[in-house]
């Protein structure tokens, strides 16, 4: 042969070069240099301007195969070779010797490729009678974003049996390397590693990798086991485990999950979980919780999920049988045992038909605060519990369902306790014939509670109907809309429990609304960006009767707070039990800002203002009336500059006194790539309630950021909110340490200390990354774009 020489291999010569190519991309090993992470890794200098401009600030480089950056892994467990097996070979070397019927030899610098594998060594040997094939290193080889270095390869044609010697391995897709001391495939669907380590670290970083004598992976089972595995962080041994299985693809596998832990002052003190995953079926799983509290013993938490053709079901209980701090801090109180209960349904019956079902309780008013930590129930006043079905036509609803509460307050008042509704059922329609429009609301509704010990028409349980139609023309052109409206609100009351007094009341009230508006428009620039301005000046006018409804007790009614949106709406209360009474004329303007090349609103301003004709007589517990001629003027104000700044403001301000009766100012910023983070806030309310909140994630290295918010309440000069906390992040590995106060239902501060270590590629312990998402606006999307999760 020539100095390059290529050769069509014998069929069976080529089933077994289709075997070794299958195999390789599979491995997994370490050997001599250059490995298969340093062939591969770039300086952030060497790397393509995009890919530099992509990498994370943290990280000191990337890796970049030959054909640019993959995010494709096929050939690694779970993944068909079927489409490799078929594809022809083609092999060169240097020189070539064939024996006929015995055997074929290249050497010097020799490549094999079939498919999208390709492979490289420096001698190639196959026995025809045996069916062996041999590649000597230094040995190359790469598929489809996964790179193998070796000493040495061998492959049985006939069994597909292989091994690789002295092996190094680098995913691309997840920047895992490792290394191995043999790698073989006994089967079609297992590979065994023997000696191996992983980690997603740069190449020069020792910063964790994961050790094992032996990893077993099932690519037909889909989870893979390892034996005497154990975490080293800077080499050093950290976790051991005699045993572990683990999922290797989508499939869900029966394992622990990563602990949990931290300390809280509320809680008892430090406290260590460890999560225990049971995949039982294929439509249903478990995990349970174990976690030791200091001072209060174990508590258990459990959750089951079950996914059925109609819905997902989701079950969580938790339970500890005797807490020692709870009954210390409770003398009258002999028994410690305590639980809790959140159970969560949606299903969907198809043709707009679907159930749901929410369902929480506790054992005593203090467990939430004392050990909630994974029940989706926070209220600090009332769990709710309801079920019911609900069907959305095109033009009609329907929804029935029953509705209770468990208070969780302790002195709260009896009368101020809420209703169940035992059960409640809506109807209404929407009936739209161009310009002429009827709306239908309908109500039934059976109220309930215990009244022992409650007086006068707080004692009233009863039944209330309730049919709102309403008739509208509808009128609208590109340049406005008008849509005059009367609506006849009727309700039927049948009361229980009330001696010597009107159980059956029955009330009808007319409301007659006109609403109308223009819309003007015209295009602008400002700083070089184009905008369509618009300005949409609004009339509204609402009438309605007073109507004495003192004799009717309070089932779910509320007073409203007075906002920019209700200056268009003729109710002042929530719920059925009370009609308005209304004689008033709404005027309001709004302006926006639309970038003309990208359509995103950058500014929108909003005021107005209701201007009464009578006095306000129909009032809920000293609520509700006024004797005013105007309200306060309402405004909203939006101002969006950047993609990544959001600046908002709303409020309340009395032209007869020149003050602000209340008031709501955000600024939320991100930069493009969530590396800092910043939240302004404040509150204010002339009835009592001033608030300032701050919050920010500030980068002070590439790898070190400060994390914190603080919640001020100026009125009574205190603290009731703070977080503060430091991160370091890596380009494989993150940790944060937070302090965290919030204010307790008693209106104490609850201090804790939490913890979280996340390694890329294997995920994290302790629980600080949650509470921060929950404090700092835009901290998912940074953890998500850093992680992936």
């Amino acid at each position: 042969m020539s100095s390059r020489s290529a050769d069509r291999w014998p069929d069976r010569a080529r089933r077994g070069l289709a075997g070794i190519v299958l195999a390789l991309p599979l491995a997994a090993h370490a050997g001599p240099p250059p490995t298969a992470a340093g062939i591969d890794w770039r300086e952030r200098s060497e790397l393509p301007p995009a890919q530099a401009a992509a990498l994370p600030e943290y990280c000191s480089g990337a890796y970049l195969p030959p054909d640019g950056p993959s995010t494709t892994v096929p050939g690694l467990p779970g993944q068909s070779p079927d489409s490799d097996r078929e594809a022809p070979i083609e092999a060169s070397g240097q020189a070539a010797r064939y024996e006929m019927d015995t055997s074929l030899t290249l050497t010097g610098d020799v490549h094999v490729r079939q498919g999208a594998f390709s492979a490289q060594g420096s001698q190639l040997r196959y026995d025809q009678t045996s069916g062996r094939m041999a590649l000597d290193g230094p040995m190359r080889s790469r598929g489809e974003g996964v790179l193998l270095t070796g000493e040495s390869a061998t492959y049985q044609s006939d069994t597909g049996n292989m091994r690789i010697n002295t092996a190094s391995f680098l995913v691309h897709a997840n920047e895992m390397r490792g290394q191995a001391a043999s790698l073989s495939r006994p089967s079609e669907n297992r590979l065994l590693i023997e000696e191996g380590r992983f980690t997603t670290c740069a190449p020069d970083s020792n910063a964790w990798q994961v050790r094992a004598s032996q990893i077993d992976l099932d690519r037909a089972e889909g989870f893979g086991t390892a034996r005497h595995v154990r975490l080293e962080v800077k080499d050093v041994p950290v976790f051991y485990w005699p045993w572990i299985s683990f999922p290797i693809d989508d499939r869900r596998k029966t394992g622990f999950l990563y602990p949990s832990f931290g300390t809280s002052n509320a809680g008892g003190g430090a406290y260590v979980s460890v999560p225990y995953y049971l995949n039982l079926a294929p439509h249903y799983d478990a995990t349970l919780t174990p976690q030791y509290i200091h001072g209060r013993g174990l508590f258990t938490e459990v959750e089951g999920r079950y996914l059925s053709d109609f819905g997902q079901s989701d079950l969580q209980l938790g339970y500890i049988a005797d807490d020692d701090e709870f009954v210390s801090e409770n003398p009258g109180v002999d028994n410690g045992e305590r639980w809790g209960l959140d159970f969560r349904s949606r299903a969907s019956f198809g043709s707009g038909w679907r159930g749901y079902a929410d369902y929480s309780a506790v054992s005593d008013n203090d467990y939430i605060g004392d050990l909630n930590r994974s029940l989706d129930i926070n209220t600090a006043t009332h769990l709710r519990r309801r079920g019911g079905v609900r069907y959305d036509g095109d033009q009609q609803y329907f929804e029935a369902y029953a509705n209770g509460y468990q208070t969780v307050r302790d002195n709260f008042p009896l009368a101020n306790k809420p209703y169940d509704q035992l059960p409640e059922i809506l109807y209404g329609a929407d009936l739209d014939w161009g310009v002429p429009e009827l709306l239908v609301e309908s109500q039934y509704t059976y109220f309930h509670r215990d009244n022992t010990g409650l007086t006068g028409l707080d004692r009233a349980n009863g039944h209330r109907w309730r049919v709102a139609p309403e008739l509208a023309l509808n009128a609208r052109e590109v340049w406005g809309y008008a849509r005059p409206s009367v609506t006849l609100d009727h309700t039927l009351y049948q009361l229980e429990d009330l001696p010597g007094q009107t159980e059956r009341i029955d009330r009808t009230v007319p409301i007659y609304e006109w609403d109308s508006g223009l819309y003007f428009d015209r295009q602008s620039s400002l700083f070089g960006t184009r905008y369509n301005q618009s300005l949409e000046p609004r009339l509204y006018y609402a009438y309605s009767e007073a109507e004495d409804q003192s004799d009717i007790p309070d089932f779910d009614t509320a007073l409203k707070s007075f906002s920019f949106d209700q200056l268009f709406s003729p109710h002042r209360f929530s719920g059925g039990d009370r009609v308005s009474d209304n004689n008033r004329l709404t005027a309001a303007v709004t302006t926006r800002f639309n970038d003309l090349e990208t359509g995103a609103e950058r500014a929108r301003l909003s005021v107005g203002q209701v201007y009464y004709y009578d006095d306000r007589e129909v009032g809920l517990k000293g609520g509700g009336t006024g004797t005013g001629a105007e309200s306060p003027l309402a405004g909203e104000a939006l101002l969006r500059p950047l993609d990544n700044l959001d600046i908002r403001a709303s409020g309340l301000w009395d032209p007869q006194t020149g003050e602000t009766v209340q008031g709501r100012s955000q600024l939320v910023y991100h930069s493009p790539g969530y590396r800092y983070l910043a939240t302004l806030g404040h509150t204010y309310d002339k009835d009592g309630l001033e608030q300032s909140d701050i919050g920010a994630v500030v980068p002070v290295t590439d790898q070190v950021s400060l994390i914190g918010r603080w919640v001020y309440d100026a009125e009574n000069d205190q603290t009731v909110g703070s977080l503060a906390g430091v991160e370091y992040t890596d380009c494989c590995w993150s940790a944060q340490v937070v302090a965290q106060s919030y204010q307790t239902t008693d209106r104490q501060l609850d201090h804790r200390i939490l913890f979280q270590i996340r390694l890329k590629g294997l995920g994290g312990s302790g629980g600080a990354g949650d509470r921060i998402g929950d404090a700092i606006y835009g901290y998912e999307q940074r953890e998500e774009r850093r992680y992936g999760r």
